[in-house]
C-alpha cells in the first residue's frame, strides 16, 4: 500500500513525521534510487526506501524511554558541530529511538524517546494539548500582572501563545522559581514569554510530560516507560489501544 514517505518513516521508527520532513529537505531519503521529496508516496513492501544510503526495514520493537536531558546537550541524534547529542546517552540501546519534541541547548529535563513515530506525532501535535510543565528560575519577581499576563497569553514573534498554568514556588532575594505548565510547542516559548515580561531566565528544566515526571531519574540517566505509562500517554492523546 502507497503511503507518504513521511508516514513511512514515522512508522518505521526512523524518526517522527515532522522529522521526516526535514530528512528529505536535507536530501538524504531515497525511493528506488532517486531523491525523495516532499509528498512523495511509496509501498514499503515493494519499493527500496533509503535514509543516508541505509534500507530501511518494516517496525520492530517499539521502545518507550525517559530521559533526563542534561544541559549543554543538544536534543538531537547527530550534531555536525560535535556538541553532546542526547544519542551519546543512547549507545548501549539496540534499538534507534528518536526524541519527541525538542529542549533547547541550555535547558535541561524530560524527554521522551521512542521509535513509536505515531505516538510522537500524536504527543507534538497541537490539537491534543499535551500539558507540559517547566520549572523556571528567573530573575527578579512576578506580579500579579505578570501572572495575569502569562495565564491569558503572551504575543511573541510567530503568535499569542495559548493560557499557561503558573504557580510561583519560591521567592527569593533577587531571583524566583516558578513552574509553569503549556501545551504548545514554540521554539524556546517559555524563555520568550518571561523575556518579555523582562525577566531573564537563569535555568529552565521541564519536570512533567503529561503524566510522566522526573521521579528517580538524574541528570543523564534514562529509563523504560512501564506498560501502564505508554498506555496512559496512549489515552491522553486519543490513540487507539
Amino acid at each position: 500500500m502507497q503511503e507518504r514517505i513521511q508516514k513511512i518513516l514515522s512508522k518505521c521508527g526512523i524518526s517522527s513525521r515532522r522529522q521526516a520532513e526535514d530528512l528529505i529537505m536535507e536530501g538524504v531519503v531515497s525511493v528506488n534510487g532517486q531523491p525523495a521529496t516532499l509528498g512523495m508516496k511509496a509501498d514499503l513492501e515493494k519499493d527500496h526506501i533509503k535514509v543516508r544510503g541505509k534500507l530501511i526495514n518494516g517496525a520492530g520493537e517499539r521502545v518507550y524511554l525517559l530521559f533526563n536531558k542534561p544541559i549543554n546537550t543538544i536534543t538531537a541524534m547527530k550534531d555536525p558541530e560535535g556538541r553532546p547529542t542526547v544519542n551519546d546517552y543512547m549507545k548501549k540501546l539496540k534499538v534507534r529511538v528518536f526524541p519527541v519534541g525538542r529542549l533547547d541547548y541550555r535547558s535541561e529535563g524530560l524527554l521522551i524517546l521512542t521509535n513509536d513515530g505515531d505516538l510522537a506525532n500524536a504527543v507534538l501535535h497541537p490539537s491534543k494539548k499535551i500539558p507540559k510543565t517547566y520549572r523556571v528560575k528567573i530573575d527578579g519577581f512576578l506580579d500579579q500582572e505578570d501572572i495575569n499576563a502569562l495565564e491569558s497569553g503572551i504575543r511573541l514573534e510567530d503568535g499569542k501563545t495559548a493560557p499557561a498554568k503558573v504557580k510561583v514556588k519560591k521567592a527569593m532575594k533577587a531571583n524566583s522559581w516558578v513552574d509553569i505548565t503549556i501545551h504548545e510547542g514554540k521554539k524556546r516559548q517559555v524563555r520568550r514569554m518571561f523575556e518579555r515580561l523582562r525577566h531573564h531566565v537563569i535555568k529552565l528544566q521541564r519536570i512533567r510530560i503529561s503524566s510522566l515526571t522526573l521521579s528517580g531519574l538524574e541528570s543523564g540517566a534514562f529509563r523504560y516507560m512501564t506498560p501502564e505509562e505508554v498506555q496512559k500517554l496512549k489515552k491522553d492523546t486519543g490513540m487507539k489501544q
